[in-house]
């Protein structure tokens, strides 16, 4: 944690307003067969006038190469170096803080998801075609009236956003160090339980009894006849960003993880809708009470995991046509980027460099026309890893002092 450290001491108070819109999975690939990328196809003109005014790089999000999880991905662009073991932190406590689940220390979480595997037991959807909420709180609802204790374990199931849920295991010494059961492949039966370590061997096989149980309360269900359980983690202890930044920090996300990720960083979550639009609604509610906004967009990145190029792009436009509204608050800066790069023809997460644009009175013009990959390789900015971006930010908005003599 040297580097917060360092910037705690040179974080000072300032009457400025910074604006951190997260794109989520953003950045795309040019390739022969893929000659644009959602950021090319997309028409926006706004978009393309704040880059024309200010300045362009790239990120990586963890290091060249690296895909990462959206957990390490946020969390480095918030200025927590990712690769760092005490930043580790599982899925499942991001989704369980998401959804305001109250955990004791001891409580193990798992994110979950609702998948369908055919009569050999293969998996032919990890996402259950991508089940409604409704159809998830169902399924959490019939699995919690099945049984409640596995082992000697008290097992609760909280449904989440479409496919996914939330599992919280309370009992004596449980260890959160579980490989995934998700096997992140179709034609492939899910993974069994196991421990990646000595120490997790005990939790792993009580897990396994749990998985068992679950899958067979499912067993006849059409569509969603298994569960995938990802992020095996408990409570985290972060240095949190108020006391870093000497800032207030709002969190402005319609999805679990992504609220849980801002809230174990310390930020307040601010209820608000799922659309950009509904993120612009809240923030101009909430603008006199923060200095910093994270505002987060999440159906650019289920478009890209969809592989659908048009559709990610018509979300681009759909952002770009509410974007004046968030400029009209007057934030001293704006940064514009994702968590990741989320191609169309990957259908995936990857370590392709995300887009990045810094806007502000104190942000140098450099030649950019349009926000896109191609003009981002020639920015300002350079190349920079996510965990610098909020040092950037910081003295864009005149919130670091001057180090040394």
């Amino acid at each position: 944690m040297q580097s917060l450290e360092f910037l705690a001491q040179l974080a000072r108070p300032a009457d400025t307003k910074v604006v951190l819109l997260v794109l989520d999975g953003v950045g795309d690939v040019r390739t022969s067969e893929q000659p644009q990328t959602a950021l090319d196809l997309a028409t926006t003109p706004n978009l393309d006038a704040l880059a024309s005014g200010g300045s362009l790089g790239r990120l990586t999000p963890v290091l060249p190469g690296v895909t990462p999880g959206s957990g390490p991905g946020h969390l480095g662009l918030f200025g927590y170096d990712p690769t760092l073991p005490q930043v580790d932190i599982g899925r499942g406590v991001l989704e369980a803080l998401g959804l305001d689940l109250q955990l004791g220390p001891d409580d193990l979480t798992a994110r979950g998801n609702f998948a369908t595997a055919d009569a050999n037991g293969n998996l032919t959807d990890r996402r259950a075609g991508r089940i409604p909420t409704s159809e998830c709180r169902r399924l959490c609802a019939a699995l919690s009236a099945a049984f409640s204790e596995v082992d000697g374990l008290s097992v609760a199931i909280h449904a989440g956003e479409g496919h996914r849920f939330v599992l919280v295991l309370s009992g004596h010494e449980l260890s959160a160090d579980l490989a995934d059961t998700d096997p992140q492949a179709l034609g492939v039966p899910p993974l069994e339980a196991r421990a990646e370590n000595a120490g997790g061997e005990e939790t792993a096989t009580r897990v396994g009894a749990v998985i068992e149980r679950l899958n067979r309360v499912l067993v006849d269900e059409p569509a969603a006849n298994r569960v995938l359980l990802r992020g095996f983690s408990k409570l985290p202890n972060l240095p949190q960003m108020g006391d870093i930044y000497r800032m207030r920090c709002g969190a402005f996300a319609g999805y679990p993880l992504y609220r849980g990720v801002a809230s174990a960083c310390g930020m307040e979550v601010v209820p608000c809708g799922k659309h950009f639009a509904d993120l612009v609604d809240a923030t101009t509610q909430s603008w006199d009470d923060f200095d910093f906004f994270f505002l987060h967009v999440k159906q650019t990145d289920s478009a890209g995991e969809d592989g659908d190029l048009v559709a990610k792009a018509e979300v681009l436009e759909t952002v770009d046509r509410d974007l004046p509204r968030l400029l009209a608050l007057g934030p001293d800066v704006v940064a514009i980027t994702g968590d990741h790069s989320t191609p169309a023809l990957m259908k995936a997460h990857s370590w392709h460099p995300i887009p990045l644009l810094v806007s502000g009175r104190l942000a140098f013009v450099d030649d950019s026309r349009a926000f896109n990959e191609q003009e981002t390789i020639h920015g300002h900015l350079g190349d920079l890893k996510s965990h610098e971006l909020m040092g950037m930010l910081l003295a864009h908005a005149g919130r670091l002092a001057k180090f040394g003599a």
